[in-house]
């Protein structure tokens, strides 16, 4: 079993600063009682108006990067979300945490009714424990067209009866809903979801470009007036992964996503891992809509942070081979292995630059979720989630509310 983690202590962190697509070196971040108290240059920090503070002393060249915020995740560590095992899934709560991913969404699947209702009731307990900030519902309403590793024997048109009762198992810690435009019923989906405050995340579509251009401008329109706090925009679940390759003369969904995101109404989640995209298609994204449009996520499973072997995710089976999963029948990707801060050090390795990718992993999905005011950014009054890395983005330390996960450590 995992031990504790340790009480919120005052620390103090001295490196580079990398936060709000910005770097500066020779900087410090102070955490008081679980509180980020000061961030700025080491010269200015006034000890004085500060307790003692521990000095926590990582290697030369550390960088210090806020905790990272995963919108798409659906387990690690042997843990299945899905499954609705309350033991499996605080183990896996745990390892992300440590990995240095402090928030996160814990996202369902495709399944029967019951087990849907069943995976709701148990992560709504974990949100009202503060261990995740809410619940990603990856399914039913998707295309079985375009359904890559969720199941199709359980795959419906939208039903409102049936979202009342996945909205009442959560207990208000819905948060996103992956969802398919072109089936019908689609516009009265997004239209309660936009009512009830849930982020509506076009994916697993079959839908044409037009389709898909009106249901997220649509859906845009509808949470900017719908009155409830936070005000988020939609989303783009695993963009090109779960739809159709963009085409000169059928350009689908994704030439309508990239578009909208260029102009900043909706936010695009890249699974930037080596398998589900290649790195020059990260780049161009990121070339084309710019960091403040993109939400890194890893889309992880299971078998994050073990070994290749057979896993599960949800009600499908899974075989892991190096480090990449894939559905036992058919061969489909079904979801990833790495965790955020891999997915952070892929796309700095496919050219886009340290602080872009660090924004995409933070700031950007903290707003998509309404946490902009407490999470994704190194600043004083804000939580005190921290984590360092090294020259090479490997994990050091990990602070999540002011409580050390980790010191240095060897690498995940």
């Amino acid at each position: 079993m995992t031990p504790p983690a340790a009480p919120p202590g005052n620390y103090l962190i001295s490196g580079t600063v990398v936060t709000d697509g910005h770097s500066a070196a020779n900087c410090a971040v102070a955490v008081v009682d679980g509180i980020i108290a000061y961030v700025g240059p080491l010269a200015d920090l006034d000890r004085s108006v500060l307790p003692e503070l521990e000095p926590l002393e990582p290697p030369a060249g550390s960088m210090i990067l806020p905790g990272l915020v995963d919108l798409h995740c659906h387990g690690a560590a042997g843990g299945d979300f899905p499954s609705g095992n309350l033991a499996a899934a605080r183990t896996a709560i745990d390892f992300i945490h440590r990995s240095g991913t402090t928030t996160l969404l814990a996202s369902l699947v495709t399944a029967p009714r019951e087990d849907l209702l069943k995976g709701m009731m148990a992560l709504r307990l974990l949100s009202d424990e503060g261990l995740i900030a809410g619940i990603h519902a990856e399914g039913p309403f998707l295309s079985d067209a375009r359904c890559g590793a969720q199941d199709p024997r359980f795959l419906l048109d939208p039903d409102l009866d049936l979202l009342d009762e996945l909205l009442d198992a959560a207990g208000g810690h819905l948060r996103t809903m992956t969802y398919a435009p072109e089936l019908a019923g689609a516009e009265a989906l997004v239209r309660k979801l936009a009512e009830h405050g849930v982020v509506p995340s076009l994916g697993h579509t079959d839908s044409d470009a037009r389709t898909a251009a009106a249901s997220l401008t649509e859906a845009a329109e509808l949470l900017a007036a719908s009155g409830r706090e936070p005000i988020s925009r939609p989303t783009v679940t695993h963009l090109f992964n779960g739809m159709p390759p963009l085409h000169h003369r059928s350009p689908g969904p994704v030439a309508a996503c990239l578009r909208l995101a260029g102009a900043g109404r909706v936010a695009v989640e890249l699974i930037a891992d080596g398998a589900h995209l290649d790195p020059d298609t990260v780049r161009m994204v990121f070339e084309l809509v710019g960091a403040d449009n993109i939400a890194l996520v890893t889309d992880s499973m299971a078998a994050t942070g073990l070994p290749d072997g057979d896993y599960r995710l949800g009600p499908a089976s899974v075989s892991v081979r190096n480090s990449e999963a894939r559905l036992t029948g058919n061969g489909s990707l079904a979801g990833g292995t790495a965790t955020l801060l891999d997915v952070v050090r892929r796309t700095i390795e496919a050219g886009v630059d340290p602080a872009a990718s660090v924004k995409s992993a933070t700031a950007v999905p903290a707003a998509i979720i309404g946490r902009a005011g407490d999470l994704g950014s190194l600043r004083a009054g804000r939580r005190a989630d921290v984590v360092v890395v090294d020259r090479d983005f490997h994990r050091v330390l990990v602070l999540r509310a002011g409580r050390l996960l980790c010191r240095p450590a060897a690498r995940l």
